[in-house]
């Protein structure tokens, strides 16, 4: 079968499944407000859960930070692209969620596949929750570690898995919010699970921060739960683009070394930061309060 008769194939097949992807080209899509040929629809499509993409202050930063500084940042962190900005906001993003250090990352795809291609060697074990996101499932798949997978949020089984260690380390794996259905991870008893085996825990926070927790600081919070590594993402209440990974000072110089996905990508624009900042404020605020109420 050649690659023009293997791509057909699959399309094909894809289309008889009546599963076949398309996208439709809107005037707005974030916000409360949907707008696409003339007509306005209530918008539960969106993962602007506070509305912030449209807040004047974040617009009003972001336009700011591209006349001080671009639009774009010139390069890699490593090279030209890692302004005060992007520090501010590094800096602002520990101090908030209670980390020694944050390290921004251009999407939280690329944050998630970059901490676990970084870490996991092929004498360890990676333990996740069988609904993880399909960027933490799809980078353990390809990592040298072993994985497996748990019974969504059955500690039991967690434990079960942990409880044969492998010649290496383990890293459990879940979110703090699942994406598709909403419910929430028992953190605390996971934390525990994994720190009665000697492993450290990673979650993704992306649909847990700017919403739940004390001024929107996001599930570990919620639940006093402060894993080794955190990962929190701007695409859904910050109401941008982005991640970070908050972690203590000797894995964020660590994947300073070897993340590569942060070493050879172009860095997000420092104007994105400056308006992440604002965002941040926000989610502080009263305002931000009120919208999450």
């Amino acid at each position: 079968m050649s690659w023009q008769q293997r791509i057909d194939a699959a399309l094909n097949e894809r289309r008889a499944a009546d599963a076949f992807r398309h996208r439709l080209a809107v005037e707005h899509g974030a916000g409360r407000w949907l707008q696409r040929d003339g007509e306005c629809w209530l918008n539960f499509s969106s993962n602007d859960y506070l509305g912030l993409s449209q807040h004047p202050q974040a617009v009003s930063a972001w336009q700011d930070g591209a006349a001080r500084y671009g639009v774009g940042s010139g390069g890699s962190g490593h090279v030209s692209g890692y302004t005060v900005a992007h520090q501010q906001l590094e800096t602002s993003l520990a101090e908030w969620l209670g980390y020694p250090r944050a390290l921004l990352f251009i999407s939280g795809f690329a944050a998630n596949q970059a901490v676990i291609a970084a870490l996991a060697g092929k004498d360890d074990r990676l333990v996740a929750d069988r609904l993880s996101h399909a960027s933490l499932l799809e980078a353990a798949s390809l990592s040298p570690a072993q994985l497996r997978r748990f019974t969504h949020n059955d500690v039991s089984h967690l434990q079960r898995l942990l409880a044969t260690a492998p010649d290496g380390q383990q890293l459990a794996i879940t979110e703090g919010i699942f994406s598709m259905d909403g419910d929430a991870a028992p953190l605390a008893d996971i934390h525990a699970a994994t720190r009665a085996s000697g492993a450290w825990l990673m979650v993704d926070d992306a649909h847990g921060i700017g919403i739940t927790g004390a001024q929107g600081r996001g599930s570990c919070d919620a639940q006093n739960v402060r894993p080794e590594l955190l990962v929190v993402t701007f695409g859904k209440a910050f109401g941008q683009s982005g991640a970070a990974v908050l972690c203590s000072d000797a894995v964020a110089d660590y994947l300073l070394q070897f993340a590569r996905h942060l070493i050879y990508s172009t860095a997000m624009p420092p104007a994105q930061a400056v308006a992440l900042s604002a965002a941040l404020e926000i989610i502080r605020s009263d305002d931000g309060e009120q919208r999450r109420d």
